[in-house]
């Protein structure tokens, strides 16, 4: 039996690095992002068009001010999942407990947009019962993160801005070996919009 894997797209957090250098009312989700393939986009939509398409369910958590976020997000069959809290811990709950009958949820977060949707696929690949599958840079552990079924107690626990790095020692975690820098590279400054291997 095919296990179900949704993915829930993290995008309530307020990118205040981002903000300090763009200015306040800079939004990084809605930066124009020069793409892995050249194109420009926003940068929660690159991040939205590298999911791939055989995901079960998509849940995206944001707040409700977000408009065009959300807009983005219906267009590409996103759920959406609305709090009140920037913080990742509340997020990742919120999310889990909107598709809670999945076996297993893929973690994404919004401003990750130079993910190879292959290295997704792959940390998909990795998801059973009772693992967390991550991929693994040059010994660095990145995004996205999946969780198996038998984590969806501690990740529905969660709450405030702790994410769900302490349930990695309650169960097995398989390393997904990538060459892929986006695993690594979320937009915290606008330097960081413009897709380069250094």
């Amino acid at each position: 039996m095919k296990e179900s894997i949704g993915v829930v797209v993290l995008a309530a957090g307020r990118g205040s690095r981002f903000r300090e250098v763009a200015g306040d009312d800079k939004d990084k989700l809605l930066a124009d992002c020069t793409g892995r393939d050249g194109t420009v986009r926003s940068v929660i939509e690159h991040t939205l068009a590298n999911l791939p398409a055989a995901l079960d369910q998509r849940v995206l958590v944001t707040t409700a001010d977000r408009l065009q976020v959300i807009r983005l997000a219906q267009a590409y069959g996103c759920e959406i999942v609305l709090i009140e809290s920037t913080g990742m811990g509340d997020s990742i709950c919120a999310g889990v407990t909107a598709c809670a009958q999945l076996d297993g949820w893929l973690m994404v977060l919004g401003d990750m947009p130079f993910i190879s949707p292959s290295s997704i696929e792959q940390v998909v690949a990795g998801i059973t019962e009772d693992c967390i599958s991550v991929p693994v840079q040059n010994g660095d552990f990145g995004h996205p993160v999946g969780f198996g079924r038998n984590f969806a107690t501690g990740l529905k626990a969660l709450s405030g801005d702790r994410g769900a790095k302490p349930l990695f020692s309650q169960g097995r975690v398989v390393e997904v070996a990538v060459e892929d820098p986006g695993v690594l590279w979320d937009v915290d400054v606008p330097q960081a919009l413009s897709f380069s291997i250094v």
